[in-house]
């Protein structure tokens, strides 16, 4: 055996999954996202066409983000839709269900 297979099976052997640290709702992943990115609710505003009021309501979950405006926000704060949408999407979860 090589020692990069060595290498390969002791960090598998080694790795401990790192458990969520916190679960977010989606007006908290939209926020999050937008502070990623340093924009401020006029800026995203400005950038998505969506207004600012709009946006506020949708980070205080007062209403909902819906998969358009969610198409909408995703590309100016980079991420995909689904990041906005479903913040904790448990894909080991899901499969086994």
């Amino acid at each position: 055996m090589n020692t990069g297979n060595k290498l390969k099976k002791r960090l598998a052997r080694d790795f401990v999954k790192a458990k969520p640290a916190a679960v977010l709702s989606v007006g908290e992943s939209v926020k999050l996202a937008r502070e990623f990115n340093e924009l401020s609710q006029n800026a995203l505003s400005d950038l998505t066409g969506i207004p600012q009021s709009t946006i506020s309501a949708i980070e205080k979950n007062r209403i909902s983000l819906g998969v358009e405006r969610a198409k909408v926000l995703a590309r100016s704060l980079k991420v995909h839709p689904a990041v906005l949408l479903f913040p904790n999407w448990n894909t080991e979860k899901e499969i086994a269900a």
